[in-house]
């Protein structure tokens, strides 16, 4: 058992106090390793209901009961409690320890101590409590010394492979700093330095029994876990998690007090290096924005985004916009939103520039379209990393109340990238009212971004209102509602078999539900410019309702 920075039983034993009472093991002469947490001097019959396990009793035998099952019963008690040692002072009450006494800590496997010669209690108690307090106080100043070598490594530039370096050599273990849902982020290993194999290899061997457990389950067997706080709202909010294993040799009190120390400074150097982060990815968002509001010529261009490491050289750029839902956007990281969608699309092989621009709640890209990959192709991917990126970062939850909307624009040179980011951004800000889909195309959103900057015209309203302001009517107060069959009718350009598949009607169903929509609107659904009207008029609700 771990005795780091405490006291053994038998170390206690060696201590002048009890060495005076010339201590005799009576059982369990192999446990006396034992680590001793405190001493307890007591008497009382219920005494092993006051214990919390790893203590010394010492006790002259009065509450151990006078016949041999109420002492077998107490000395059970005293073992299931996990004490570490009973010692018993020979005297008045017992002249040697009765056998079911003995016999009763032999199979519990207590070890079982008997005194000959009466010793002071209190004195043993005070030199005991001493040794453990200074074995303690021996540990806090490892794990500071620990801690001072960390400060001293970030204060000279370093960064978390430093700290944990030190941490690991210091444990003699490889030490990972990984995400609180289990993914790696660092790892070192003792005498490797942070880009060693061995702790990679380690890692790696255990993914396996990693995935069967869950991110917050128990870690494995003699493992340390620290968390390292900061990494969201609350006080209770957790960055990233400290993972030490004992490959090569136990772990102890003191390998987990200077973990403890260190995930405080990696804290520190991790919330840094996400500021640090987060005013790159806003940089990258202003300069795109500037494209986008002609503040950077396209002459000009090319060269800054190649300080931006972004270097598409002659291939078409393809303007991305993702604009997110208003009630996610305050909370999050936008730096790890920008870092997550770079690592969804680093399979891609294609140059790309992400930026963000938290006060719109605008995530701003151009990607380089490279030659045999489609545009389609390539707004599926971008989408998909965009989303994974936003449910990464927490800036996208279910049931927002307005799906976040992603917006790709035509393919074109410098020339047009400008053009087609703010297109694609205004296309994005009118998309987030039209339902969710993987992305939009800018170039079927021209009606809807006219409807949306047309918003707040008294005019637009009372068209929506004289259209179809009797069928709304109608579905408040009547069952079935009629605005899904209008919607599907008008969604297959007025093909009634296709619509009647989509709501799952029958012909008959259709044509009388239709023909009740006519009456109430007052139209006729066969006529283009009724039905030109009709689609108007839904298209302009989703921006004024």
């Amino acid at each position: 058992m771990e005795t780091e920075g405490g006291i053994t039983v038998r170390q206690a034993l060696e201590l002048p106090g009890l060495r005076g009472g010339l201590p005799e093991v009576l059982t369990c002469a192999d446990r006396l390793d034992r680590t001793v947490r405190w001493v307890h001097a007591g008497e009382a019959p219920n005494i092993p209901a006051l214990l919390k396990g790893g203590e010394l009793l010492l006790t002259t035998g009065l509450g151990l009961g006078t016949r041999p099952a109420e002492q077998r019963a107490f000395v059970r008690r005293l073992a299931d409690r996990g004490i570490a040692a009973l010692v018993v002072e020979l005297g008045p009450r017992f002249g040697r320890l009765p056998s079911a006494i003995v016999e009763a800590a032999r199979t519990a496997g207590l070890p079982l101590v008997q005194l000959h010669r009466e010793v002071p209690f209190v004195a043993v108690t005070e030199e005991i409590h001493t040794e453990i307090v200074n074995g303690h106080y021996a540990l806090l100043r490892r794990a500071e010394e620990v801690h001072r070598r960390c400060t001293q490594a970030v204060l000279g530039g370093g960064g978390v492979p430093q700290v944990l370096g030190i941490l690991a050599d210091f444990a003699g273990n490889p030490v990972f700093l990984e995400t609180p849902d289990g993914r790696l982020l660092f790892a070192a290993g003792p005498g490797t330095g942070p880009a060693g194999a061995g702790p990679l290899q380690v890692w790696e061997g255990l993914r396996g029994a990693r995935a069967a457990r869950a991110a917050r389950a128990a870690p494995p067997a003699g493992a340390v876990l620290v968390e390292v706080p900061g990494g969201g709202p609350g006080t209770g909010s957790v960055r990233a998690r400290l993972v030490l294993l004992a490959v090569s040799g136990s772990l102890l009190t003191v390998h987990r007090m200077a973990a403890e120390r260190a995930a405080g400074i990696l804290a520190v150097v991790l919330m840094q290096a996400r500021q640090e982060e987060e005013l790159a990815a806003r940089g990258r968002g202003d300069f795109l924005t500037d494209l986008a509001e002609g503040r950077i010529a396209p002459g000009d261009a090319p060269a800054q985004a190649g300080v931006l490491g972004f270097r598409p050289g002659g291939d078409p750029l393809l303007p991305v916009v993702m604009r997110l839902a208003p009630e996610s956007a305050p909370s999050g990281s936008w730096a790890l939103l920008a870092r997550a969608v770079a690592e969804e699309l680093a399979g891609v092989g294609a140059p790309v520039l992400v930026g963000v621009r938290p006060v719109e709640g605008r995530v701003p890209l151009l990607l380089a379209l490279r030659p045999g990959t489609t545009r389609t192709a390539l707004a599926d991917r971008v989408a998909a990393a965009l989303r994974a990126g936003a449910d990464r970062a927490g800036l996208e939850r279910p049931g927002d109340r307005t799906p976040s909307a992603v917006v790709v624009g035509d393919a074109g040179g410098w020339e047009a990238a400008g053009a087609g980011l703010r297109h694609a951004a205004e296309a994005a800000t009118a998309a987030r009212g039209l339902g969710d889909r993987p992305w939009w195309d800018a170039r079927r959103l021209d009606i809807d971004l006219l409807l949306w900057r047309l918003r707040d015209q008294p005019d637009l309203a009372s068209f929506v209102e004289r259209s179809v302001g009797p069928l709304l009517a109608h579905d408040r107060t009547a069952r079935p509602a009629l605005l899904p069959t209008l919607e599907a009718y008008l969604a297959h350009a007025g093909r009634k078999a296709e619509a009647a598949r989509e709501l799952h009607l029958n012909r008959q169903t259709l044509y009388n539900r239709l023909a009740r929509i006519g009456e109430l609107l007052g139209t006729d659904l066969d006529d283009p410019q009724s039905v030109l009207a009709l689609s108007l008029a839904l298209r302009a609700r989703r921006h004024t309702g």
